[in-house]
C-alpha cells in the first residue's frame, strides 16, 4: 500500500495583519487597565465613583447679529476625570462635538429648523514633545471622511489646551437671511465627548461609565445682540471656522 502525503508550503505571515492585531490588543489592554479603576472592590464599592463623575455646565452663551450673519460665543465648564486624562496620556485622542441648531416657532406645526452648524475638536497628547495638540474642523466626522482641521495649535499644558476646547469665539452659525424678523426663534446648543471616535476595543471598556459621559444640551430663546465684527484673538479659533 502506497501512502501519499500532500506537502503544503508554509505561507509567510502578512506583516500588515500582524501589525493590526498588535495594535488591537495594545488598545484593548489599555482599555482594560483603565476600566480596572472603575471595577467594584471586594467590599462592595459601586462600579461608578460618583465623586469623580464628570459634570459639565454651560458657563456662557451669547449670540450676536453682524452685517454678514449670526455669530455665537460660548463657554462650557468641566473638569476632565482622572481616567479620561490618563487615557490621553497613554496616547488616546479625544474628540469633542459642538452642534448648534436654530428653530423658528410655528404655532400650527412643529418648529422649523432654519439654520445649523457643527464643529469637531480633537485633543491629543504628544509624548515626544510633551505638548498638547488641538485640531478644530467644521462639520462632523463621517464614516468616509476624517477631520479636516482649519485650526491647529500646540499648547504646553493641559489647562491651556482645554481652554481652547471649552470656548467658542465668534463662530458663524447662521446667515441673516435665515432669521426672519418678527418670528420667535429657539437656539439649541449641544456639546459632548464623542465616544464613537475612540478606538473600537476602547469603546467596549468605557461604555456605560459615567466618567466618560461629558455632555451639555441647552435650549433657549434666540436673543440677538447687535455687534460690529471684531478681529479674532491670535491664539483662539477664528471666525473662519464655519
Amino acid at each position: 500500500m502506497v501512502f501519499i502525503t500532500q506537502s503544503w508550503k508554509s505561507a509567510a505571515p502578512d506583516v500588515g495583519v500582524l501589525r493590526f492585531w498588535a495594535r488591537f490588543f495594545a488598545v484593548l489592554a489599555i482599555g482594560m487597565a483603565l476600566c480596572m479603576g472603575a471595577m467594584p472592590s471586594a467590599h462592595g464599592a459601586s462600579v461608578i465613583n460618583v465623586a469623580n463623575a464628570a459634570t459639565a455646565q454651560l458657563a456662557q452663551l451669547r449670540t450676536e447679529r453682524t452685517e454678514d450673519g449670526v455669530y455665537l460665543n460660548a463657554a462650557v465648564a468641566f473638569e476632565l476625570p482622572h481616567v479620561v486624562e490618563d487615557a490621553l496620556l497613554k496616547g488616546i485622542a479625544l474628540f469633542f462635538v459642538i452642534e448648534v441648531d436654530i428653530y423658528r416657532h410655528r404655532w400650527y406645526w412643529t418648529d422649523q429648523r432654519v439654520a445649523g452648524a457643527a464643529r469637531t475638536i480633537r485633543l491629543a497628547y504628544q509624548p515626544l514633545t510633551r505638548r498638547w495638540r488641538v485640531n478644530i474642523g467644521s462639520g462632523l466626522i463621517g464614516a468616509s471622511s476624517g477631520l479636516r482641521a482649519t485650526f491647529n495649535q500646540n499648547y504646553d499644558t493641559l489647562p491651556e489646551a482645554m481652554s481652547a476646547v471649552q470656548r467658542v469665539a465668534r463662530w458663524k452659525v447662521a446667515d441673516l437671511t435665515d432669521i426672519r424678523s418678527g418670528n420667535d426663534h429657539n437656539l439649541v446648543f449641544s456639546f459632548k465627548l464623542d465616544l464613537s471616535q475612540l478606538p473600537r476595543p476602547f469603546q467596549i471598556g468605557v461604555a456605560g461609565q459615567r466618567d466618560w459621559s461629558i455632555a451639555i444640551d441647552s435650549s433657549e430663546p434666540l436673543d440677538l445682540q447687535t455687534s460690529r465684527p471684531a478681529e479674532p484673538a491670535k491664539d483662539s479659533p477664528s471666525e473662519s471656522i464655519k
